[in-house]
Formats: structure tokens, C-alpha cells, sequence
């Protein structure tokens, strides 16, 4: 049975083994042999990063073509407006064309982990937090998209993948899970 690290990627690190400048990677954390991402999250993105030791199921996890959705917890800077939602879940026009519609709504702040460096402050600019769930997995798209609709990105932290989640792990910290063939849907 193909073996699948569910990984609470924290911030400042990098979503490969290795690295030739010296910054945090996944090997500062993971130290099981022949595990592989699937998928990437970047460097000042947090969350759910899945690792697993079979080249199927990673395929199944990373390749657009099965619009695995991806739920993302993002802070963003500004009061965000029901005609920003409204456009994310349309689809924003992005540099490399037009984003598949998203799932978002406004929530309250979700109760995380602190954030080391901690986000920039402004006591002039509040900041609100939006749900969004996207099939695609352009890079930085979730950044573009809300800059896109007027609200940057402070913080983002990747939730869930399918039907996978970060509940009770810490970041730095990874559960270990087997997929049997028939449990995956995706």
C-alpha cells in the first residue's frame, strides 16, 4: 500500500530535500527514505504539503488534469467586499489567462499557529481572512488572484488537499497515513 506523509509545511521552508544556499528544506523535518512531494507549496506559503512513495499516487495528487481541490486560509490586507468574492469565484484574469472559478467566502480569523516572522502589521489597513478553493495549481496563483481583486496576500495557509487535512498537526510535524487504491478518489 502506497505510504502518504500528511506534512504542516511552516513558513521559510523550502518544498524540496535540497538546497544549495543553506535555507530550511523538507530534510530538516522528514527524515524517511524515498518520499517524494506532491505538489509544492511555496517558500512563504504554510500548511499542508502530502509527500508519498508512489509515483501513481503522486501523479493523481499533482496533475491538474484530476482538479484535486486545494482549500487555502488567506489572510489578505483590506476589508474584502462581496464584489471581490464574487470575482475570484467567477475566475480572474491573470497573467497567463483566466483562472479556473474558485470557491471563497469571508470567514473569521481561523485560530492558528503563530506565524514566525509574524505578518506586517499597519494599524492604518485592517485585514480580513476568505476561505478559497481552487483546482488548478498555477504558481503563486492564490497571491495573484486576490492581488488581482485589490486585496494582497499577508498570509496563506494551505488547509486541505481532497479529502486531506492538517487538523492536529503541528507545523514541522507530519502523520503518516497508508491509501489503499480504493480510498483514493481523486
Amino acid at each position: 500500500m502506497p505510504l502518504l506523509l500528511l506534512f504542516n509545511k511552516p513558513y521559510n521552508v523550502l518544498s524540496q530535500f535540497t538546497d544549495g544556499n543553506g535555507r530550511q528544506t523538507l530534510k530538516d523535518f522528514i527524515t524517511l527514505k524515498d518520499v517524494y512531494p506532491a505538489g509544492r507549496l511555496d517558500r512563504d506559503s504554510e500548511g499542508l504539503l502530502l509527500l508519498t512513495d508512489d509515483g501513481g499516487l503522486q501523479n493523481k495528487i499533482s496533475d491538474p488534469a484530476h482538479k484535486m481541490p486545494k482549500t487555502y486560509l488567506v489572510q489578505v490586507e483590506g476589508s474584502i467586499t462581496g464584489q471581490a468574492l464574487k470575482q475570484l469565484s467567477r475566475g480572474v484574469q491573470l497573467k497567463d489567462g483566466l483562472s479556473l472559478p474558485a470557491q471563497c467566502k469571508a470567514i473569521a480569523e481561523p485560530v492558528l499557529w503563530p506565524r514566525i516572522p509574524p505578518i506586517r502589521e499597519r494599524k492604518s489597513i485592517p485585514t480580513s481572512w476568505i476561505e478559497l478553493i481552487i483546482k488548478e495549481g498555477r504558481n503563486r496563483q492564490v497571491r495573484r488572484m486576490t492581488a488581482a481583486v485589490g486585496f494582497p496576500t499577508l498570509r496563506l495557509v494551505r488547509s486541505r488537499i481532497g479529502p486531506w487535512d492538517i487538523q492536529e498537526i503541528e507545523p514541522g510535524q507530519y502523520k503518516k497515513i497508508q491509501v489503499t487504491p480504493k480510498a483514493f478518489s481523486g
